[in-house]
């Protein structure tokens, strides 16, 4: 999964209140509202891509930062937070149901792609035979790696996989007799450096530093990849909720993108 920090970046939206000035001469109303996001390009998007807009609508924007996974959506549970972005919605699914949580994905985001680097190599055509591909080695992610280099036409998988599932054991044809090396995520960008082919993720290639376009090849993301907006189930039809997605789909939001996010893959929605 443009590529940028520990598997993603956690967001926040504090819950949106409505507080009087307290003054009857006074008519405005304040909507204060927190927005969380782990460091990297996530948070990064919030500070510079959504709470301008949100701004604009009249909010008062805190950005909160989480330094892991599964805070932010504990958070967003207990109504601390009104939103967070960092996830997609595979993992919001499936977290939700372990947790027994009441969550719902809002709206998708452009969001870091996985990509193919290597220090070895500087095009795709120049990849030898037997060449050694380090992949992150959590299902998930191997699925989506598997799936990139077949894409190549490094690998063939077969016909009747789901390519959310794929594994090794679905390789049917490696016509370049790649030597597949899993590995944990957070050390593929470091792998660059003993392998000649890293499937890097795209947050943990920005963590790195890395620049996106710099990659051999990026994944054609699936729409579940991606991440999103996410809100408790029962505020999906507030106004906030209304107001992040109105902000998400507006030009400036995409002028942003199109400036500070270079790489990102947009959301079928913003093509």
């Amino acid at each position: 999964m443009k590529k940028r920090y520990a598997f993603l970046a956690t967001g926040l939206l504090g819950a949106g209140i409505l507080a009087g000035c307290g003054d009857s001469s006074a008519k405005e109303e304040t909507k204060s509202i927190k927005i969380g996001a782990t460091s990297g390009p996530y948070s990064d998007m919030v500070k510079e891509a959504i709470q301008p807009g949100l701004e604009k609508k009249g909010y008062k924007v805190e950005i909160v930062e989480f330094s892991d996974y599964i805070q932010p959506n504990i958070a967003l549970g207990s109504g601390d937070i009104d939103a967070n972005l960092f996830q997609h919605s595979i993992y919001l699914k499936t977290f939700a149901k372990e947790k027994n949580l009441d969550l719902k994905g809002l709206i998708t985001v452009p969001t870091a792609p996985m990509g193919l680097y290597s220090k070895s190599y500087k095009s795709l055509d120049d990849v030898k035979t037997g060449a050694e591909v380090a992949t992150p080695n959590d299902p998930t992610n191997q699925a989506r790696a598997l799936n990139l280099l077949a894409e190549q036409g490094w690998i063939e998988l077969k016909p009747d996989a789901d390519p959310l599932t794929v594994s090794e054991k679905d390789i049917v044809k490696n016509p370049k007799k790649l030597v597949i090396k899993p590995l944990e995520a957070a050390q593929l960008p470091r792998a660059i450096e003993s392998v000649d082919i890293s499937a890097v993720p795209g947050n943990f290639a920005l963590a790195a530093k890395f620049d996106l376009l710099d990659a051999l090849a990026l994944e054609k993301m699936d729409e579940q990849y991606r991440n999103l907006v996410a809100v408790k189930t029962a505020d999906e039809k507030k106004q906030l909720a209304k107001d992040l997605t109105a902000v998400v789909e507006s030009e400036d939001f995409n002028a942003v993108i199109e400036k500070s996010f270079k790489g990102f893959s947009k959301p079928e929605w913003a093509n």
